[in-house]
């Protein structure tokens, strides 16, 4: 063992006896009251994309007692430092960071977990990246941008042994009256249930405007072929018909994965097929009146924008009920974000389980392959590829701009 010199073990001596008279301050905050848990029971939390989706799942999870929110992540100054401020005036003091690389948030050894609200053609990379990190996710739909993306969220998530949520609240809160009928046996054998929802996302031709200050274009672009900047490029509003990120090819699958994921959510979770992914897309085209009826093993049928059809509109046998089952539902408290923080303490599976978000997004997908080709597709869930099928399986994946790869 070593030893002290005399003018370090006076020092030493000084220092532990100042430390015997001086209290030492723990502050409520972190001892927590009967209102906050301590600090150490806390989920600390940071979030990668704070604009529209992302600036509300920050509100949902910053307003958590059981969260500590510590860290946001945006390509754009002005957003970032807004949800710094938030995050600021929130807790009274200025321990939020802010980062414009993603990496470097999920580079700190504190953070549990982030929520992912960024341009779709950077979830898979950003929730890989999480995984391998140590942090669970929170991801807003559509989870993917391509079917190749998907097995590869999913076996990161297992790898690594992560929660990753899906974040399509409207599953189970905006369908749940057809989720009960189809459940509850009152429906019979389901035979089919439709979707309406579109369009599909475009190219986009949008003329260069100027890079305003504080925005990364070349980071906003990420894995996306470069193109010159315009505001309604890269603009996050909910539209999907233009001016709007969600518009277009590079980005997004449009309304169809946007909205998609939600009504696909809805119907795969009602006709109890959200573990499976169909076998053949069959496309029709009558009268001018293009729609899909996707086929799973089981013989139930999805159709998507069936003629004169309502959506979520169900075809069962009424007059064969069946007994009930339970629903599924959500863990812990407050909704789908409530969810999730349960499950990162329990380390049970959420209820959007990245498994079955991707299998709902696949739907998505499936359809806008057989709309661009016009015409039915085959398709192997084992295998992930349309079997033989070599013009179709050039869409099960994109180039990426270098360096990132998946």
């Amino acid at each position: 063992m070593g030893h002290f010199s005399n003018t370090t073990r006076r020092d030493f001596l000084k220092a532990a006896s100042a430390a015997l008279t001086v209290p030492y301050v723990i502050t409520s905050t972190a001892l927590g009251n009967e209102d906050v848990p301590p600090a150490s029971d806390r989920i600390v939390m940071g979030g990668i994309g704070i604009g529209n989706m992302g600036r509300g799942d920050q509100d949902a999870f910053l307003g958590r007692q059981d969260v500590q929110y510590v860290a946001v992540c945006d390509v754009r100054e002005e957003e970032r430092d807004k949800a710094k401020a938030k995050t600021d005036k929130h807790y009274q003091n200025s321990d939020c960071q802010a980062y414009n690389d993603f990496r470097e948030m999920l580079a700190r050894a504190d953070i549990d977990a982030v929520h992912v609200a960024t341009p779709d053609h950077w979830h898979a990379i950003i929730v890989i990246e999480a995984c391998r990190s140590g942090k669970d996710v929170y991801c807003q739909k559509p989870e993917t941008l391509t079917l190749r993306e998907g097995p590869l969220m999913i076996e990161a998530t297992r790898r690594y042994a992560r929660v990753v949520s899906g974040g399509s609240q409207r599953v189970l809160e905006d369908y749940r009256e057809t989720v009960d009928k189809c459940w509850g046996g009152e429906l019979g054998t389901i035979q089919w249930i439709n979707v309406n929802v579109g369009p599909l996302s475009q190219p986009c031709n949008l003329a260069p405007e100027e890079i305003p200050p504080g925005m990364d274009w070349n980071m906003w672009l990420g894995p996306a072929p470069w193109a010159p900047y315009n505001k309604a490029r890269c603009d996050g509003n909910f539209g999907t018909s233009g001016n709007s990120w969600r518009s277009y090819m590079d980005y997004s699958g449009g309304g169809m994965t946007d909205w998609g994921a939600h009504h696909f959510g809805g119907a795969t979770f009602a006709v109890d097929v959200r573990e499976q992914q169909p076998e053949e897309i069959v496309y029709h085209d009558e009268n001018g009146q293009k729609y899909l009826e996707y086929r799973y093993a089981n013989g139930l049928l999805i159709c998507h924008n069936r003629p004169d059809t309502g959506n979520l509109q169900v075809e069962g046998t009424p007059d064969e009920k069946l007994p009930p089952k339970p629903v599924p539902a959500y863990k812990g408290s407050g909704g789908i974000y409530g969810d999730f923080i349960e499950c990162v303490k329990t380390r049970e599976r959420p209820f959007r389980d990245i498994e079955l978000a991707v299998n709902t997004v696949a739907l998505s997908h499936l359809g806008i392959i057989a709309y661009r080709l016009q015409r039915s597709l085959k398709w192997d869930p084992a295998k992930q590829e349309f079997p033989g099928d070599e013009e179709a399986n050039r869409f099960l994946d994109r180039a990426r701009r270098e360096p990132w790869q998946l």
